[in-house]
């Protein structure tokens, strides 16, 4: 298991309990399913605490190994809170559109990375600005922004993650699917409209709700550090007393 446990209040605290209308449910989620409030689903916490716990200690053990964990999350509620995530633990995120091939057509999308690493690096030792006009290199410059847009948080992706991390199910639904074909294993949020099983370890728990979001992100922040400091640890050991 994960180094660090699950409080049940907090979760209650966050809203994480709170699903969608049950109108909108999706059936395989019924397991998840407490009770009904009015027209609301509501989710059983236990069992959200449970699968959770399950997601870290994997989180965790992955990190472990110096791979790279994959955050997504690109609804509006998620988009600066997985930034913020992603940048604490060093991680690659997308948190605007998903670009179809972001992991599965990796020569056309390491293209696109490398042109922008050598547009940065041309505009940071001033070679734009000593062979193109002060317009062209404003032009440049948007290019650069545009293009950092899209791929700014996976440009320093080592190659294929060790995991993926989705905060809806609905939403990032082509990060899913990309990462299941090449057989990366998947972490996501499942509210109460969504399927379960397209993933390898679903959370139940509202993915609406921005508190709902910032808690499971900072549980998983802390899962990588936990991982990371396992790998730091033997390093260190192994290092020869000065003399």
């Amino acid at each position: 298991m994960a180094t660090q446990s699950v409080d049940i209040k907090e979760l209650l605290a966050a809203g994480a309990h709170f699903g969608h209308k049950t109108s909108k449910w999706h059936p395989k989620m019924s397991t998840y399913i407490h009770s009904k409030r009015g027209d609301t689903h509501i989710i059983d916490l236990t069992q959200t605490v449970t699968m959770l716990e399950e997601a870290l200690a994997f989180i965790e053990k992955t990190a472990a190994t110096g791979k790279q964990i994959l955050l997504v999350g690109t609804k509006r509620q998620a988009k600066e809170l997985i930034e913020k995530t992603a940048e604490s633990v060093d991680m690659p995120f997308v948190s605007n559109r998903w670009l179809g091939g972001m992991l599965t057509n990796t020569t056309t999308i390491n293209g696109r990375i490398k042109h922008l690493k050598d547009l940065e690096t041309k505009m940071a030792a001033g070679e734009l600005a000593a062979r193109y006009s002060k317009l062209e290199v404003q032009k440049y410059q948007e290019e650069i922004d545009q293009m950092n847009h899209i791929f700014g948080g996976i440009k320093h992706m080592n190659g294929k993650p060790g995991a993926v991390f989705v905060v809806s199910l609905i939403d990032d639904i082509n990060a899913v699917k990309e990462a299941k074909r090449l057989k990366i294993p998947v972490i996501a949020l499942a509210d109460t409209n969504a399927d379960p099983t397209l993933v390898d370890f679903p959370v139940p728990c509202n993915d609406d709700a921005t508190k709902s979001i910032e808690f499971v992100l900072n549980h998983i922040a802390a899962a990588i550090e936990a991982g990371r400091a396992k790998v730091k640890a033997p390093a260190a050991a192994a290092k020869p007393e000065a003399k």
